[in-house]
């Protein structure tokens, strides 16, 4: 499984048709979103030339996995689209808070899913924050689920909520804001329960790979 970085101009037009096509998958005919799609493609206003994009592949060149970082400085979806979710604090507006939205690992599951899943899930918070490092940020930002606390108090991430959750659509949903550590990557035991166990390790022992994209792929 590999993970690749890179702007909508680094991509060729069948793999931004791929992902385009798997976050329909995932978020609307999985989830259940109401979202404005066409020709069963979602994308929106948030996806621009200079949004980083990360694509989880298979070793077969399947999307399993996508998400989406735009710097807060810029227009992005959680001020636009959830400000309600930030109750009483002002929107993070800074190139040093980065949003993470669009977040999708496995088989239509989000973090927390299914033990894949979550695996994946894990891997590509973990590239998210390396690949948000590099452009200077220092926090990430995200509409979530609750039950995404539970877990990242496991991973030993320093995570908090930017305001009290809010119900969406029938879910609670909080603003999440994570430290950025560059050098942290999941580590499970074999041992573990259903949402296993997970430490901080040196960045590129166990890390999954990032390959950053600067050209379209042919």
């Amino acid at each position: 499984m590999e993970i690749i970085a890179g702007t909508i101009d680094s991509f060729s037009a069948d793999v931004l048709f791929d992902m385009a096509r798997y976050r329909h998958e995932v978020f609307v005919e999985k989830l259940g979103w109401k979202l404005h799609t066409r020709g069963r493609l979602e994308l929106d206003e948030f996806d621009r030339k200079d949004t980083i994009y990360l694509i989880a592949r298979n070793p077969d060149g399947e999307i399993v996995g996508t998400s989406r970082l735009l710097p807060t400085h810029r227009p992005y979806l959680l001020a636009s689209v959830f400000p309600q979710l930030l109750g009483d604090t002002p929107a993070p507006c800074s190139p040093d808070i980065w949003e993470l939205s669009r977040f999708a690992a496995g088989d239509g599951t989000r973090l927390g899913g299914d033990p894949h899943g979550w695996s994946l899930a894990l891997d590509m918070l973990s590239a998210a924050m390396r690949t948000v490092a590099k452009e200077g940020g220092r926090r990430l930002i995200s509409a979530s689920p609750l039950g995404i606390e539970r877990i990242l108090r496991r991973t030993g991430l320093s995570a908090h909520r930017a305001a009290p959750p809010v119900r969406v659509d029938g879910q609670l949903l909080f603003a999440c804001l994570i430290d950025v550590d560059k050098n942290w990557c999941p580590h499970r035991d074999r041992h573990a329960d259903g949402i296993g166990r997970v430490a901080r390790r040196p960045a590129g022992e166990g890390a999954a790979a990032i390959r950053s994209v600067q050209e379209p792929e042919a």
